[in-house]
């Protein structure tokens, strides 16, 4: 009887703690939706850049923060025309980074009114190799923003959206090291190019990504606003930076 009564006790408690550990979850997304309904857009400073970056479910966290972080740091810079970073995606739900991070979009690519785009950032993604070359919306939406954007970025396997889009097509790129020969056997019409961190052809910069995804941000500062700027800006983050010092290659400068 003892032995009953103690089992029965175990199983009370268990069941208790199921039906609030559902409740705290049921809290948790009802908190989210809510966040999501309230969605309010962000506020976009007249006569700056607008620069936006595309992301999705398994973006790389560092492709996606190191450039956002130059870029965002130009607004504490004077008499230069400034930036405002934003945000976009295909939905209104949080993405969820390739490390857990999550993320809710600025800007629903799919169906919101989405501001001036100047450029256009691609961090890498856990598919871009594969599934999200299929995403025919997303590779389309890069293709309408490449018509009037003034430049045109990527990080790492980023390269591989911009490729996919046929931008591309005429101008010297690279991506991540390794897959370098991926890209060339997929894409085997075009002119990508290894043992550089970046490279610039007409409006587009393509990365090799990682923690030099800050090389190619700051090297499109320095494009936009000179040397001395550039170095306040990564003095900034502490970052030591030279353009010299960094293995790139530059084609084709557009003004």
């Amino acid at each position: 009887m003892k032995k009953f009564f103690f089992t029965f006790c175990i199983l009370l408690i268990y069941g208790c703690t199921q039906v609030q550990q559902k409740k705290q979850s049921s809290t948790i997304e009802t908190k989210i939706e809510s966040v999501e309904k309230k969605k309010s857009f962000p506020k976009l400073e007249p006569n700056w850049y607008n620069v936006a970056f595309l992301i999705m479910n398994g973006t790389y966290n560092t492709e996606f923060t190191a450039p956002f972080d130059i870029f965002q740091h130009t607004q504490y810079r004077k008499n230069i025309k400034q930036m405002n970073v934003f945000t976009v995606a295909n939905t209104d739900r949080f993405i969820t980074t390739f490390e857990g991070v999550k993320i809710i979009p600025d800007y629903n690519y799919v169906k919101d009114s989405l501001p001036r785009i100047d450029i256009l950032v691609i961090p890498s993604a856990e598919h871009h190799l594969d599934t999200d070359l299929d995403d025919t919306v997303m590779i389309d939406f890069v293709k309408q923003v490449d018509k009037k954007a003034m430049f045109m970025t990527s990080h790492c396997d980023g390269a591989f959206v911009l490729a996919k889009a046929g931008v591309l097509d005429s101008v010297v790129s690279t991506t991540f090291p390794s897959d370098v020969d991926q890209m060339r056997s997929k894409f085997p019409n075009l002119d990508i190019r290894e043992k550089v961190l970046f490279v610039h052809d007409k409006k587009y910069i393509t990365s090799a990504g990682g923690a030099k995804s800050f090389e190619a941000a700051l090297y499109l500062c320095e494009y936009l606003y000179g040397a001395e700027i550039t170095k306040l800006l990564a003095e900034g983050l502490v970052i030591d930076w030279n353009l010299k010092n960094v293995p790139h290659l530059v084609i084709d400068k557009q003004k």
